[in-house]
């Protein structure tokens, strides 16, 4: 049975979804005015774990993913620039165009790195109806009120609002005169709807109907970060979810705002399950522009390292604990999956004979890796579990591997942990082929300058020969 640490409870807990062989999972996606970093990337791949893992324990996921292009302000606080419209600025595009570019790239992103793709990728501006109805319903209710610059959650409604992050209220009610906005009623309310400011317009704003304002006024406007999710997630999955994934960063601000909006609506839980990933940090120190640590997929392919390898070195980490980004750390993972990738190639060495059982890899190991990732998505244990079976092949040789049973334990690998050691891993061709059944032939003959040139030869289209007692083994050059 899979068990997950629930934010909401802090504790690790057996995980029950509503509906039998059916999870609704949602997940917080990017927001789309820059690449992402390294660091953003190593929540999407553990959320795809999860997701692996639920999919091999026999549920139907149905997950909804958010692109935020728009709304998603400089500071989470409500105050400064959209991040959409400061991308604009910089790039000198208009907003819609530099949302769509870095949904493109994060599109790519995700396929790069072997993703499975969410059953809705749902973006902000599609869902504006959505919103305007969950404020309206808010508005209803008794929740909102008119400031200034917008809309606004009235949090001091809601009894439970600090609850989910253990926040104290009146530590930020004493620093309220200089840290929030000072028309706000209590400084942890926040934005549902901002409103334009006068005399601008904006690349991304709709109309804000009469009826959810205090005065009774349209006036263009956009939404707020955090209401996005909760319109988008609710329209698709229900009030309910089963799991809600998210970075720790999220916990305070994001997601229990959430949970307010939500909840404050639909007088239901808004999520069962809390599922929080770990910072990243790069040498040790926050990820930061101004530093220049803030590494892409791009700028590692600069470097020599490929998608996967960053996939292998996310793995290499559990998700609760604090990860940390070296270049050295990265080659060490990228080491790791090539050697994985040469167990590959056995399969195109080996034969489709049955043998000895204990020579073989067995359906139990499968079972000992899907143990780990249910505990908690241990992916540190199902990397060693991994590791220890494929020592067991290298210590015998060529012929005492059964091909249809390394064939099976390689498809586990690559449906559990998506690092594609099958896609990545070809024959060889059959002059590469011929090339290795010519030196084994010179090296009978002891013609060991023949046997040298052909092993240099072979070298330079790719391929490594490794002289063992029970044989030759070929493997790909790095």
């Amino acid at each position: 049975m899979l068990k997950l640490h629930n934010t909401l409870t802090r504790k690790v807990e057996d995980f029950k979804s509503q509906e039998p062989d059916k999870v609704k999972l949602y997940t917080c996606g990017p927001t789309v005015y820059d690449y992402p970093t390294v660091g953003n990337w190593a929540a999407y791949i553990y959320w795809d774990t999860l997701v692996r893992v639920l999919r091999a324990d026999g549920y139907d996921v149905e997950r909804v993913m958010n692109i935020t292009d728009v709304g998603h302000l400089v500071s989470d606080a409500d105050e400064g620039e959209d991040k959409l419209e400061k991308g604009a600025k910089r790039e000198g595009k208009t907003a819609w165009e530099v949302a769509k570019f870095y949904t493109d790239d994060f599109l790519k992103g995700m396929n790069d790195l072997n993703l499975i793709t969410p059953e809705h990728i749902t973006k902000a501006t599609e869902y504006i109806p959505q919103q305007l109805e969950l404020v309206r319903i808010l508005k209803e209710k008794g929740y909102t009120y008119q400031i200034d610059d917008g809309i606004y959650f009235d949090t001091s409604k809601f009894p439970t609002y600090a609850d989910f992050a253990g926040l104290d209220l009146a530590d930020q009610r004493a620093g309220a005169r200089v840290a929030y906005n000072d028309e706000k009623r209590n400084p942890s309310d926040f934005a549902l709807w901002k409103f334009t400011p006068a005399g601008q317009k904006r690349d991304m704003e709709w109309p804000t109907p009469a009826d959810l304002t205090d005065d009774g006024v349209e006036r263009p406007g956009f939404p707020g970060w955090h209401l996005e999710c909760s319109a988008m997630a609710m329209d698709i999955l229900g009030h309910t979810l089963d799991i809600h994934t998210g970075g720790i960063d999220h916990i305070p601000v994001h997601h229990t705002n959430e949970i307010a909006q939500s909840e404050g609506a639909t007088g239901e839980k808004f999520s069962n399950f809390w599922v929080h990933s770990n910072h990243l940090k790069v040498d040790g120190t926050k990820i930061s522009k101004s530093l220049g640590n803030g590494y892409t997929l791009q700028d590692l392919e600069e470097k020599g390292f490929s998608p996967l390898d960053y996939r292998m070195f996310v793995l290499q980490g559990q998700y609760r604990n604090e990860g940390n980004f070296t270049f050295d750390n990265l080659t060490a993972a990228k080491n790791r999956l090539y050697h994985w990738r040469n167990i590959a190639a056995l399969r195109h060495q080996s034969h489709e004979t049955i043998h000895e059982a204990q020579e073989n890899p067995s359906p139990a190991v499968i079972g000992k890796i899907k143990e780990a990732l249910n505990d908690d998505l241990n992916t540190p244990l199902a990397l060693s579990t991994v590791d220890e079976v494929f020592s067991h092949l290298e210590s015998h040789s060529i012929d005492k591997i059964d091909h249809d049973v390394l064939v099976q334990l390689l498809e586990a690998i690559d449906e559990l942990l998506g690092l594609k050691l099958l896609d990545t891993t070809p024959d060889i061709t059959d002059e590469q082929k011929q090339l290795i059944i010519e030196r084994e032939r010179v090296r009978e003959e002891k013609d060991y300058a023949k046997s040298d040139e052909l092993r240099d030869k072979l070298e330079k289209t790719g391929v490594i020969i490794r002289d063992t007692p029970a044989g030759t083994i070929w493997e790909y050059k790095q």
